[in-house]
């Protein structure tokens, strides 16, 4: 049976990554987008150069009240594109980046945070829970950030390790379905996240590249690459687990 992928933020930044890579393995994704709709139908005409077929569906992934009208979309395209009830795997992947210190964190940057990185992945894959099949994957991003801190950060870390938590209770409470999950860890990376500070600050990257085991920054496909393992039949066993991908960072 083709198997099908949800990708969260597949429009651009390792959202993209994944879903190309993930194609290049066969598997048909079904990807949301927030801002950019000419950059979606761009990755839409991507995957389809990959031999796979992908669909693109607007969504916030903040805005929990539109999350049932989006199941139904979701639903719909499943029946009218593969005539099929549920998808395989869930990867949720959209979110933004903030750096700002704990002094001067407001309760609004917070509050965005919570609903971007945490309340809305929660509530997303409550609703979604119905359309994944049985002995499907759940595949959460997290980041480094929650192993080592640095200054900035605090807010955003917070909620990813929240994520980690919510994994390993989706891990206990989706047993009896076969439905396993994990998350992965990216360390800094070459994207347009964070207003691409990793990417175009040659300073920044240097330090980075300086802490870094392996010698440099991440790349997008270095991401691309472990999401589309992670989800892959040989790793079908591995549940309620955190896999770092940062090349050895702050060891």
């Amino acid at each position: 049976m083709q198997r099908i992928v949800l990708v969260t933020g597949g429009s651009r930044g390792l959202g993209k990554n994944a879903v190309l890579k993930l194609a290049e393995r066969g598997i048909d994704v079904i990807f949301t987008w927030r801002h950019g709709q000419r950059e979606a139908e761009e990755v839409v005409r991507e995957v389809a150069k990959r031999g796979a077929r992908a669909v693109s569906l607007r969504l916030d992934v903040s805005d929990c009240a539109s999350f049932p009208a989006f199941a139904q979309d979701v639903a719909c395209l499943l029946r009218a594109t593969w005539q099929r009830e549920r998808f395989d795997y869930l990867l949720n992947n959209a979110g933004t980046g903030m750096n700002t210190l704990i002094a001067h964190t407001s309760e609004t940057q917070f509050d965005e945070m919570v609903n971007i990185h945490l309340k809305g992945p929660f509530f997303l894959t409550q609703t979604l829970l119905p359309l994944i099949e049985d002995g499907g994957r759940i595949l959460n991003v997290s980041s480094g950030l929650t192993r080592f801190a640095l200054p900035g950060k605090a807010a955003y870390a917070a909620m990813k390790g929240a994520v980690e938590v919510f994994t390993r209770y989706l891990a206990k409470e989706l047993s009896e379905r076969k439905i396993t999950a994990n998350c992965i860890a990216p360390g800094a990376i070459a994207t347009d996240f964070g207003d691409g500070e990793v990417r175009d600050n040659a300073h920044i990257a240097g330090h980075i590249a300086a802490q870094t085991a392996l010698g440099r920054v991440g790349q997008p496909d270095d991401i691309g690459d472990a999401i589309a393992a992670l989800l892959s039949d040989e790793l079908a066993w591995m549940n309620a687990q955190r896999v770092e991908v940062s090349g050895g960072m702050f060891l």
